[in-house]
């Protein structure tokens, strides 16, 4: 049904009635279309007709052109919620054929009913069905059929809880009593006790279309002057109906009636029908809005014609009301269902919800929303609690762009921001949001408090940079001897000058000009043992990272000098190919050099372990489109193919003396750099590892 809203006043429909009706008298059959479409059903004895060009061929254009000059008479309106009940008569001449009866001229009052849908709101009848006693009709008409018509009720069994005369008030009294009731339980039970006490019949089955196939709902069954429901979800066997006439009326999505299902019919052949010895039997599709939603079974083995047409078209009338009732109590079942679940979700306070406008305002919001802010309930009611001043300024322009999303597709995605709390500090969040309708100014947030994900993420920060400092300590250490060396060298070279020097200067007259060129030795000398001691001590420090620009092929040259000793000793020849114009980074310069240093020194302990064969390592750096590539290719044994990737997991190590945390550290740091670490094999033989950046532009991530 509409919307239960109360009808602003008789005089609204009353006055679209009488429009109508003048409408259909005219002979613009557009007109008269444009209300059937799709809306409203006519009831006729023995069919259905329903839709568009089915209603103008066989109903409305016949009776336009046989009775012309019609006119209707509003008898009486009853108004329930969001319905509309029309009792009205239909007067007209009979002036041209119908139904194969030529004109006689005869005058014509056909009583009808109408059931119509009501929006108030928009003043509308947004659907209907019309109810004509086309029997009538007949009876003024015909002769025969009249007489037919008399001999199939007088063959009716006489019961005491059945009317003989269905009029117009029992149709409108069925409507009311199906449509009144919303629970499911209620509906099904008070449906079945009216198709059994108006159809006469001796049980009765609501067959419904749920998911997985056919299920009978309910069961009604006469006895002892009294009807029993019950309420069953059963499935569909040939033990409990003819099962043939079910499945003619869900192909067909027609009645099929049986007025003596012991004479020979097209259903005879059912097993039930033998069986069960039934002696009328009648099933009718339930359809709202041309959807198939079941089906209702009657039968009866006390005698044959027990449908008779009065009844039928009353057991039509429930059918139809009946399955718009059941799916509207579907619909507002799976309403309820979902606001349950809604509210369950709200008031678990698992996470914060809040109902806001987009203008600012927050109009409602769950205790686990509230408690995160360390505002209260007094705080919403006031209204003082707004979004737009819970946002610290550098996360309006976030803001912005949701709320520019939210126009656009109804919603938006999760992201991350922060709130202001009521005492001044911010609280991180992971939001997302939606509009309750798109075209709404209120929607729906859900809020996740972040602090312990940050605590922890932070925590995962500082425990990376002490084993990434670990990492170069275990490193320096391992170069102590080929450090020395590089120190040591340097200072020697500083000595022999500056005695050179000295000897220059007791010549008489001193060589000034060998003097000069020996104190540049010695500053050189000096300035590169300053330099590898400023190397050694920034891998040694513990210190913060410390992002900024820099040349990463300078970085490498520096670290090919303090693994020099090494390589050196191991019998490697070192290959540098770097590129030229290589952008710049932006990065930690310590950690990136720690990364290349591991590489190499790896690569270089290897190929020691290689008895023959070339000992080559090759160092190179290329830039692409997304930024830089760095390559470290060396000869030795290589990795295993199944191996290529645990290596980068921590403790693993095929060293005696390793910790297995080099790799993974590695992974991490150019990991949190933005870029990526992997391992290839080399051809014939040997390991390449490689790795990349963004440029200093393209740059993300966050310190490790």
């Amino acid at each position: 049904m509409a919307a239960s809203t109360a009808i602003l006043s008789n005089a609204d429909i009353e006055s679209f009635f009488h429009e109508y009706y003048d409408v259909w008298g005219g002979t613009d059959e557009d007109l008269i279309m444009s209300y059937y479409a799709e809306n409203v059903t006519i009831q006729i004895p023995g069919s259905l007709i329903q839709g568009n060009s089915a209603v103008r061929e066989q109903f409305v254009r016949p009776f336009i052109t046989a009775f012309p000059g019609n006119r209707h008479i509003v008898k009486n309106m009853i108004f329930g919620r969001g319905v509309v009940l029309i009792e009205f008569t239909f007067e007209a001449t009979h002036k041209g054929p119908f139904d194969g009866r030529a004109a006689t001229h005869a005058p014509i009052e056909l009583p009808g009913c109408g059931v119509y849908e009501y929006d108030s709101a928009k003043r509308q009848i947004t659907a209907g069905r019309i109810y004509f006693d086309v029997g009538t009709l007949h009876r003024q008409l015909i002769d025969q059929h009249q007489l037919h018509r008399r001999t199939e009720e007088a063959a009716a069994p006489a019961t005491g809880t059945i009317a003989e005369h269905l009029d117009l008030a029992t149709v409108i009294a069925i409507s009311q009593t199906v449509s009144g009731e919303m629970v499911l339980e209620n509906l099904l039970d008070t449906l079945m006790r009216t198709a059994v006490e108006h159809a006469g019949a001796e049980r009765a089955l609501l067959i419904l279309w749920r998911e997985g196939g056919q299920r009978i709902a309910a069961e009604a069954t006469t006895g002892n002057d009294a009807v029993l429901v019950r309420l069953c979800d059963d499935p569909v066997t040939g033990s409990l109906l003819p099962e043939t006439i079910l499945r003619h009326v869900v192909h067909t999505r027609e009645s099929v009636i049986l007025d003596d299902a012991a004479a020979p019919n097209p259903f005879s052949a059912d097993p039930y029908i033998a069986r069960r010895q039934a002696r009328s039997v009648f099933c009718l599709p339930l359809m709202s809005q041309a959807k198939f939603i079941g089906a209702l079974y009657l039968e009866t083995k006390f005698a044959a014609r027990a449908f008779a047409p009065a009844r039928s078209v009353v057991l039509k009338v429930l059918a139809s009301q009946a399955a718009v009732s059941l799916e509207n109590s579907r619909l507002y079942r799976d309403l309820a269902d979902r606001e349950g679940r809604i509210r369950r979700l709200v008031d678990a306070n698992i996470l914060g919800i809040c109902i806001w406008h987009l203008d600012g305002a927050v109009v409602e919001a769950n205790e686990a929303f509230l408690r995160m802010l360390q505002y209260d309930r007094a705080d919403v009611v006031s209204g003082r609690l707004r979004w737009t001043d819970l946002t610290p300024t550098e996360w309006r322009e976030q803001d912005e762009r949701a709320v520019e999303e939210l126009l656009a597709s109804g919603a938006f995605q999760p992201v991350e921001k922060e709130y202001f709390r009521k005492d001044g500090s911010r609280l991180p969040v992971l939001i997302g949001g939606a509009l309750f309708e798109e075209s709404g100014n209120e929607g729906v947030a859900f809020v996740l408090d972040l602090t312990e994900r940050k605590r922890a993420e932070e925590a995962l920060r500082e425990l990376e940079s002490d084993l990434a400092h670990m990492n170069r300590v275990s490193m320096m250490g391992e170069l102590a001897a080929s450090l020395s060396h590089e120190i040591t060298q340097p200072i020697a070279s500083a000595r022999n000058n500056t005695r050179a020097a000295l000897n220059f200067l007791k010549q008489q007259p001193p060589d000034l000009g060998e003097v000069r060129e020996a104190l540049d030795c010695v500053v050189g000398d000096v300035d590169r043992t300053e330099n590898i001691i400023d190397r050694i001590r920034d891998h040694i420090k513990k210190a913060p990272p410390r992002k900024a620009r820099f040349d990463l092929n300078e970085a490498i040259d520096e670290v090919i000098v303090l693994a020099r000793s090494a390589i050196i000793r191991n019998g490697v020849s070192v290959q540098t190919r770097l590129a030229d114009g290589l952008l710049p980074v932006h990065g930690d310069r310590v950690q990136m050099q720690q990364v290349v240093l591991n590489l190499t020194l790896n690569a270089v302990e290897a190929m020691g372990s290689v008895k023959a064969g070339t000992r080559e390592l090759s160092i190179s750096t290329a830039q692409e489109q997304t930024g830089i590539r760095v390559t470290v290719r060396d000869c030795g044994p290589g990795i295993a193919p199944t191996h290529l990737e645990r290596v980068f997991e921590a403790f693993y190590t095929t060293k005696s003396s390793g910790t297995g945390m080099g790799l993974s550290i590695c992974r991490s740091i150019i990991a949190n750099h933005g870029g990526r670490l992997w391992a290839e094999a080399n051809d014939p033989h040997g390991a390449i590892f490689q790795f990349t950046l963004p440029g200093a532009e393209g740059s993300g991530g966050s310190a490790s």
